[in-house]
């Protein structure tokens, strides 16, 4: 797949790695290397990768003007995206991800936390990652910024708060302004009362193994 070339993970914090992500990969047999911007591991460039996988943060898209690594996420994800390589963006990645595809980020006009109902759109009902999931899906918000689809993009998901919950563009990327996993240490870091419970938590790891499976199938089988 690429050439041989291993798959990325960019972190931004301790408490949100690669989780279902790293499972899936192992079970595929690639290669995932996480990246710890969070430790000032460098962002590699795209000839570098086979896929590239960026997680969410406490970062907004407006701080890539004093954080040089996140200026980085923007290049690798909108080239990675223009070379048609996997990509899956969470939360601020989905962010980053629209940026460098020209769409604007900004506030919401209502923060987004804790369990959200998301619908999906006639495109994302026809989605072969996300579909199979619909029509609403129930997944974990934590966000108060929203985006704007890029251009070229299809719309899959939306919510009353953020009308852009999700997108792709081409095959095989994906920006989610959704969490579709909440894994320890992450949770400990939701504060109590958006918090999901135990039962939500086992619901959204299934969720999230079921969608990351199909994403790396259709990864694959683009790769061929």
């Amino acid at each position: 797949m690429s050439g041989g070339r291993p798959w990325v993970c960019i972190r931004h914090a301790e408490f949100e790695g690669p989780g279902v992500f790293a499972t899936v990969a192992g079970e595929r047999g690639i290669e995932l290397r996480t990246v710890a911007t969070d430790l000032d591991e460098p962002v590699p460039g795209v000839d570098e990768v086979g896929g590239v996988i960026v997680m969410g943060g406490p970062w907004s898209v407006s701080d890539a003007a004093t954080r040089a690594h996140l200026a980085d996420e923007i290049r690798l994800l909108a080239e990675a995206t223009h070379a048609g390589l996997p990509v899956m963006a969470i939360c601020l990645g989905a962010q980053l991800l629209a940026s460098g595809l020209g769409a604007r980020v900004a506030p919401a006009w209502e923060e987004e936390r804790g369990m959200r109902d998301v619908a999906l759109t006639d495109d994302g009902a026809a989605d072969p990652v996300l579909g199979p999931e619909g029509p609403v899906l129930r997944a974990f918000q934590y966000h108060g910024e929203t985006l704007e689809l890029p251009a070229g993009a299809a719309s899959l998901a939306t919510s009353a708060a953020c009308p852009q919950q999700a997108f792709r563009v081409g095959d095989v990327a994906y920006g989610l302004q959704f969490h579709i996993e909440l894994p320890d240490p992450f949770a400990e870091f939701i504060p109590e009362g958006p918090r999901p419970t135990d039962a939500e938590r086992r619901t959204l790891s299934e969720l999230a193994h079921r969608i990351v499976e199909r994403f790396f199938t259709i990864a694959i089988q683009e790769a061929r």
